[in-house]
């Protein structure tokens, strides 16, 4: 499709349109036709529309309407000319062809009834377990967060073609899975939700700690996710995990202009400079965890993430930090949801609270998990207790295994620069 130029201001004003009101565009449509794939070609063709017009009659006062109404416009012809109207479908096409994009609002009344119960039904389905984690990444980006395929496909660093695969996958499969336009209700609800809250957190961390490339950090990529998190919050308040979630990554982002240095270098947690952490995240993070914490129940593992991440940012100083109390949290986090990452890290935390020896103990019993074969943090991790330890050469080869797992240009330098001042400090050791 040939998108038609526009002035670049007027272009600008559209693009930033279009990433508020895409989301609501597309779930309204889905209500309507039915397929998703479907509802968003009709909201592209509105796009298209407002590029035409938009430069020469303005931004309307409410562009979100007129995307609406000219995109169902474009639905009900559609329907009409395939023979499948019902009744609804053909009372506002009445609606609409005598009162034109006037009559925005009554259509929004007839046909949308609640548009954010849309949109928490386009997040279910677009996170849907019948699709790959990849094809549920991708497909949220685009339809919840407006990117374009090229956006998606830079954030992660692989070919467009590959993203523009996945997301008509996705479609299709949705559609011949024939999977409903709803959000699951019962025992269904918590697996569903899992599987939303997953992919937001994909999104997030792929964009705090890139896995590739030569950036520590993709901020746009933390940006959305933060942002599908609190839409998310918003539309199930009830939820103490959407509030963990958010939590999180609030607190999280709250540290991204500390966490490099003047020439993009990693800055470890420890050596960070805390005034430059960002205090309204810090605090939107706390509030976050009051109203999780206010809808009762045991911590659900977001949750008690967002905890942790909480502990660090009440410490004033590295040395303020409670790491017994972050230990605890992640003893519970391992009980809730074990797996040998969340092991890795609470090794850490044993570590910092009780001594390296106490950390290297529990770290030692994952190097011969499967899962972590490829994970360059458990070399990392072991290198930097062996190293606390005094134990520099072994200490150095770990780090020289861990600069070869990683994919990221940012980490391997550091990672090979510490294999360097331990291979120092292990020839100062032999001098007599």
């Amino acid at each position: 499709m040939t998108v038609p130029s526009a002035r670049p201001d007027a272009h600008r004003a559209i693009e930033a349109v279009w990433r508020i009101e895409s989301a609501r565009l597309i779930a309204g449509l889905v209500r309507l036709v039915r397929d998703i794939g479907l509802a968003e070609e009709l909201a592209q063709d509105a796009l298209v529309a407002a590029l035409e017009q938009w430069p020469g009659s303005g931004v309307p006062d409410n562009p979100g309407a007129w995307l609406m109404a000219t995109a169902k416009h474009r639905a009900i012809d559609l329907l009409r000319r395939k023979e499948r109207l019902a009744r609804k479908i053909d009372v506002l096409g009445h609606e609409l062809e005598t009162s034109g994009h006037g009559a925005a609002a009554d259509v929004e009344a007839v046909l949308d009834g609640d548009i954010e119960d849309d949109l928490l039904r386009l997040v279910f389905t677009a996170c849907h377990p019948v699709l790959s984690t990849e094809a549920r990444v991708a497909l949220t980006l685009r339809l919840l967060g407006g990117l374009r395929t090229e956006e998606i496909a830079r954030a992660f660093l692989v070919p467009e073609s590959t993203v523009a695969q996945r997301i008509v996958r996705a479609k299709k499969t949705l559609a011949e899975a024939d999977v409903p336009f709803e959000v699951p209700a019962g025992p269904e609800l918590a697996d569903r939700l899992a599987s939303v809250l997953e992919v937001i957190y994909l999104v997030f961390n792929e964009g705090y700690a890139a896995t590739a490339g030569d950036d520590l950090m993709r901020p746009a990529l933390c940006a959305e996710a933060l942002r599908l998190g609190r839409v998310l919050a918003a539309l199930m308040p009830k939820e103490p995990e959407a509030h963990g979630l958010v939590a999180l990554m609030e607190i999280q982002t709250s540290r991204s202009a500390a966490r490099t240095g003047p020439a993009g270098e990693p800055v470890l947690l420890l050596d960070q400079d805390r005034s430059r952490w960002d205090l309204l995240l810090i605090r939107r993070g706390f509030a976050a965890l009051e109203r999780a914490a206010a809808l009762g129940g045991p911590p659900g593992p977001y949750v008690l993430q967002g905890a942790i991440a909480a502990s660090h940012a009440r410490a004033r100083t590295p040395e303020e930090t409670d790491w017994r109390s972050i230990a605890g949290l992640y003893e519970q986090l391992a009980a809730r949801a074990p797996s040998p990452v969340v092991e890795l890290n609470r090794a850490v935390a044993l570590a910092m609270a009780y001594g390296p020896a106490t950390g290297l103990e529990l770290v030692d019993t994952l190097t011969s998990e499967p899962s972590l074969a490829g994970y360059h943090l458990l070399p990392t991790v072991r290198g930097d207790l062996l190293a606390r330890l005094g134990r520099y050469e072994e200490a150095g080869q770990e780090f020289v295994r861990a600069a070869s797992l990683t994919r990221n240009a940012r980490e391997r330098t550091l990672l090979e620069q510490r294999a360097t001042e331990c291979a120092r400090r292990r020839d100062g050791s032999h001098t007599p």
